[in-house]
């Protein structure tokens, strides 16, 4: 049996970060996985921005709850339900993610947990160390040929760990670092890479 795992933001949906950046007027919250490849550097970045700029939980859900797929990101994944089971592999957390996966179907989304005080955002727990990693072992433990897609540096372990790893739209230097991993600029050039894996 094929199984699909796909990162969620910048592969099926924008950077939910650089969206609350860009409304909040933060520059410093637009740094994202492509640019700091130390997941906790990145998040403890981002949780001292969040406290000293007094920014709740609720107005980033606010601003999540305005965002959408990215354009034909949703038939893509109509495409790939119909040939692959399908699992996103995300950063994100639960909190921010369920708007989004509403517009998508709900397909299943393994990722964080947000810790949460008065409406404020204070820490944050993983589901587990290398969660995407440990996802694909785990799936390949169940006798599945895994085929991965991703966007940034914590996509890599994943990618490598699939029985096939595709980079879509990823930046120059992720590019440039990992140039084992085919890359696809866009949804057309993800389903030939997907069929490619099938055969």
């Amino acid at each position: 049996m094929n199984l699909a795992c796909l990162d969620l933001e910048g592969v099926l949906v924008p950077e939910i970060w650089i969206r609350v950046a860009e409304t909040t007027g933060i520059e410093g919250l637009r740094l994202t996985t492509r640019d700091i490849a130390d997941y906790d550097e990145l998040m403890r970045h981002r949780l001292r921005l969040l406290d000293t700029h007094g920014i709740p939980l609720s107005r980033i859900q606010s601003v999540i709850a305005e965002m959408g797929p990215m354009p034909g990101a949703a038939e893509f994944l109509d495409w790939l339900r119909a040939r692959f089971q399908v699992v996103i592999l995300s950063d994100t957390f639960y909190e921010f993610a369920m708007p989004l996966m509403a517009q998508l179907g709900f397909p299943t989304l393994l990722c964080h947990r947000l810790q949460v005080s008065d409406d404020r955002v204070v820490g944050y727990t993983l589901r587990q160390p290398d969660s995407k990693r440990a996802a694909v072992r785990a799936f390949h433990h169940l006798n599945y040929r895994v085929v991965a897609t991703g966007d940034s540096y914590n996509d890599v372990a994943m990618l490598a760990e699939a029985d096939a790893g595709i980079l879509f739209r990823p930046p120059a230097n992720v590019v440039a670092e990992y140039p084992r991993f085919p890359v696809v600029t866009d949804y057309d050039g993800l389903r030939s890479a997907f069929e490619v894996a099938l055969a």
